[in-house]
């Protein structure tokens, strides 16, 4: 059977390379992955062996970050630590008959300089955000050559696009990082309404995140209505329950006592009460009834479940007002945000009323939900994803 190097650049693109890895292995491929920015632990989780060092940055990779985010990212050592591993995949290029790369121009790159056949997944881009889909120079002439198989990506107007720009068949068969939900999808108690709560899973920013989001929910707090509400965090490990205990502490919080669940913490604030959880972000995001977010693949995954999004914009690296307004465009009309504010407070009583207007939205108006369904399958697609892309990739080997 033929051997494949996964190649992905950044968080969620290490998401989705590692879920389609785990296809082509059940299909009978010999599968590595070289994730080119961050630790790879989804290739460890799913089992697949990863080629040389890994290291995190705190801004995830280059993208829609902020200038201190950019300039971080240089003097952090990027530039010099992604030379060393295209250095590293054009050495073992030999090793592997095709290259399946995720993510943006970086790993079609060092495809394509390791004069390799690929596949390509182009999760990171998308015509939503422009009308047309302009791909930053020279991406074009690698995806022209023969040596691209095939071009997946990520939604059906961006397929269309790319058809008629590079004048070659390139499909949407779904988003594999939405597989593991449609299965699941029926966790949700209709008889009790929770918000999902996601700052997001890069340190130190999740912190700041964290605050902001709490500093929302006590501007909530006297309102009695929210008695009724379960709020829950989805907590990255980087944030030790010594620090949140120590967060609510300092701003007045109640902790609450005989709790056994090792991965869960309960406060409260007037009549508000929050659930910190750890290692339990599925389970939150299938339960929740629409979601506050300052995180990006977490807002996009509830959005492919037809679940409303509530964005804060914050100072970033990642999650800046500018990546949430392209985060917008992305996802469509029911990624709802305060984006014209005066100063903080202001954007916290603008966020507040967001939310109680999507409450009412969800509870009184059955088309609304209807609508959020269908915006779902139009912006991320429907089940299955990895078996089909895997099959219709191995058509292409076959032929080969």
């Amino acid at each position: 059977m033929s051997k494949i190097l996964v190649l992905s650049n950044g968080h969620g693109e290490d998401l989705s390379g590692s879920l389609i890895a785990k296809q082509f292995v059940k299909s009978g491929y010999s599968v590595n992955a070289l994730p080119i920015v961050g630790k790879g632990n989804h290739y460890k989780k799913e089992k697949i062996k990863i080629l040389g060092k890994t290291k995190e940055f705190s801004t995830g990779g280059i993208g829609y970050n902020s200038l201190k985010g950019r300039l971080s990212e240089i003097f952090g050592g990027e530039i010099f630590y992604l030379l060393r591993k295209l250095y590293l995949t054009y050495k073992i290029r030999k090793n592997y008959d095709y290259f399946f790369v995720v993510g943006d121009i970086v790993p079609i790159f060092f495809a394509w300089i390791c004069k390799k056949d690929f596949f390509t997944y182009l999760v990171a881009y998308s015509s939503h955000y422009e009308g047309k889909l302009n791909l930053p120079w020279p991406s074009k002439f690698f995806l022209l050559s023969q040596k691209a198989k095939k071009i997946y990506t990520r939604d059906y107007l961006t397929a269309n696009d790319l058809t008629l720009q590079l004048k070659k068949k390139v499909s949407f068969l779904g988003n594999p990082f939405m597989d593991k939900y449609f299965s699941r999808n029926k966790e949700l108690k209709n008889d009790e309404f929770s918000i999902g709560l996601f700052p997001g899973s890069r340190f130190p920013e999740t912190l700041h995140n964290f605050v902001l989001i709490l500093e929302v929910l006590e501007a909530l707090s006297d309102l009695r209505y929210f008695q009724k509400i379960k709020f829950n965090f989805a907590i990255v490990n980087s944030l030790s329950s010594f620090k949140i205990s120590e967060i609510f502490q300092k701003r007045g919080w109640l902790k609450l006592e005989n709790i056994r669940d090792n991965n869960l913490l309960k406060f409260q604030y007037k009549f508000l009460e929050v659930n910190i959880y750890w290692n339990n972000f599925d389970k939150i995001l299938l339960k929740s009834r629409c979601c506050i977010s300052m995180a990006g693949t977490a807002a996009e995954q509830a959005i492919g479940l037809g679940k409303p999004v509530i964005q804060i914009e914050g100072k970033g690296p990642q999650f800046t007002k500018t990546f949430a307004e392209a985060q917008r465009r992305l996802l469509g009309k029911y990624v709802f945000c305060a984006s014209n504010y005066k100063d903080k407070n202001d954007q916290i009583n603008q966020t507040i009323t967001l939310i109680i207007k999507i409450i009412y939205l969800i509870q009184l108006n059955k088309k609304f939900m209807v609508s959020c369904n269908e915006n779902a399958k139009k912006r991320l697609g429907e089940n299955k994803a990895s078996p089909k892309m895997v099959d219709d990739m191995n058509i292409v080997i076959k032929n080969d």
